[in-house]
């Protein structure tokens, strides 16, 4: 059973996905999202980054992986949360503390990012409208979140 208000639905050109955010792992990242999530940063963005067997990216406003929010990077929460099929991670530059709004959900087993990216979130719904993102690195015509909200 998820908490109200920390469930994010990401309406994507492929189907629904709810998200279960976990404010008890990374509550700065969470509150984060949440405050993108409200002012609409999400909506448009497309999945850039699509690797298959290992995740999918999003939350670049230029659609690159070269840009985040206006609001300064997060410091990192890692924690214990193992990186396996349907999690949701901060992803970052070199630095540990350089994530701001993009972010990636596991395919696959990706344990070796563990306690080095911040786990914020489990997919609990529609991970097989994740399995259906279109691949690319970068993505051609890539598929996009239409909507981000919270429930």
């Amino acid at each position: 059973m998820t908490t109200p208000g920390n469930t994010l639905t990401l309406e994507t050109t492929k189907g629904p996905v709810a998200i279960e955010m976990r404010p008890d792992l990374a509550p700065g990242h969470v509150a984060h999202i949440k405050r993108l999530v409200g002012e609409g940063f999400y909506d448009g963005v497309v999945f850039h980054r699509v690797i298959d067997g290992f995740m999918a990216q999003t939350g670049c406003p230029h659609g690159t992986g070269t840009g985040g929010s206006s609001y300064p990077d997060l410091k990192a929460e890692f924690n214990d949360a193992p990186h396996v099929r349907g999690v949701v991670s901060m992803a970052r530059a070199a630095s540990p503390d350089s994530a701001n709004s993009q972010f990636f959900i596991c395919f696959d087993d990706a344990r070796f990012l563990d306690r080095k990216y911040t786990v914020w979130g489990r997919v609990v719904s529609g991970m097989d409208n994740v399995d259906k993102i279109k691949r690319g690195e970068p993505v051609r015509d890539p598929d996009k979140i239409v909507k981000a909200t919270l429930s």
